[in-house]
């Protein structure tokens, strides 16, 4: 049996004369633990693959690819625009939101937040937000002795 050339060559110079055994065995554990190395490597370049291809995929499942705002963050007139976004062969759907920065005290301590709304039947199009938020706020807005108060209403999905 004619083994390959590079075979042939490997096992020759892996091989130890008949007087040196321990170079044989030192050659038998180099070669494991750089098989043991690669097949390593193998498997978490796998799993952040795998990882990296999750997060990106939820990611831009929730994030707006493009947004699109007026000078001073506002757009009065938000569905013509839309509409005129929509006629572009790339873009898919388009929905509106608002956004705004909220503070919020629990138990003494104050943190900072970046609150969103949006149309959850417009915006069902274009997210998956189905998929990780439980339950709509909805905001009712009184006028009450010339103070604009907002009470939210909870609903699950």
């Amino acid at each position: 049996m004619a083994l390959p050339y590079e075979l042939l060559i490997g096992l020759r110079y892996t091989r130890a004369k008949r007087r040196n055994h321990f170079i044989s065995f030192i050659s038998l554990i180099s070669m494991l633990g750089i098989g043991l190395g690669v097949a390593a490597l193998i498997v978490v370049l796998s799993v952040m693959n795998g990882f990296q291809k999750e997060l990106r995929t939820r990611i831009l499942g929730v994030a707006s690819h493009i947004q699109i705002s007026g000078i001073n963050g506002e757009l009065s007139d938000w569905s013509s625009i839309a509409a005129q976004a929509k006629k572009h062969p790339a873009v898919r759907e388009a929905a509106p939101y608002v956004q705004s920065q909220a503070m919020f005290t629990v138990d003494g301590s104050v943190k900072g937040a970046l609150v969103r709304g949006i149309e959850p039947e417009m915006e069902d199009r274009v997210a998956d937000f189905r998929k990780t938020i439980k339950a709509v706020v909805s905001m009712i807005c009184v006028l009450a002795s010339s103070a604009l108060y907002s009470v939210p209403i909870w609903r699950a999905l």
